[in-house]
């Protein structure tokens, strides 16, 4: 493959725009909430950086805040993807991080179970198949998802463990793009606002 050829094999991605929960650190994943106002507005801006850009494929998590995401962003018909659904927090669903500590102390989504909820492997293994699709996409693949299952693709997109995805902070409305430099799988750009 040559460098040009690699220059085209990325796979960009957008977090979804601001939600009621969101905006106030609950943890959200099987929960449909909309958009608020604000996320919508956000929605809309991405338009720009991402039209003219050819897409081999444009996906999405299943969830309403993402497939909204996508539409106002130009993309009305993304193709559903469950792969990209966000880290199911289980027992933990609308909770946020300092609740969770009252009784766990130190926990996070990185280091600790959420009970009832899925395990590193099971997203470590869903997002492997996102990787997959994308590197044999020949093109760019672009996807709306959420925050944790977008931070945890990026860290298998790197064939890092699903932990490190706690190294990728990531905005609401944010576009991020993953390639390939020279063979080697890359962060090329992150966390960007339209």
């Amino acid at each position: 493959m040559s460098h040009a050829d690699e220059v085209e094999d990325q796979l960009w991605l957008v977090r979804h725009g601001e939600t009621e929960w969101s905006r106030s650190g609950q943890h959200t994943s099987t929960t449909d909430l909309p958009l608020t106002e604000k996320g919508e507005a956000a929605a809309r801006t991405l338009v720009g950086p991402l039209s003219g850009i050819e897409f081999v494929h444009v996906m999405s998590s299943p969830r309403r805040r993402a497939i909204h995401t996508a539409e106002l962003a130009g993309f009305a018909r993304p193709e559903i993807d469950e792969d990209l659904a966000e880290w199911a927090y289980g027992d933990y669903e609308g909770l946020t991080t300092p609740e969770i500590r009252r009784t766990v102390p130190d926990w996070s989504v990185w280091t600790h179970p959420s009970p009832g909820g899925e395990t590193a492997a099971q997203v470590a293994e869903r997002l492997d198949r996102v990787v997959a699709r994308a590197r044999a996409a020949d093109g760019k693949t672009l996807v709306f998802a959420h925050g944790h299952s977008l931070r945890a693709l990026a860290a298998r997109w790197l064939g890092l463990d699903v932990s490190e995805g706690r190294l990728f902070a990531l905005d609401t409305a944010t576009i991020s793009v993953l390639g390939v430099d020279r063979g080697t799988q890359v962060v090329r750009q992150w966390n960007c606002l339209p």
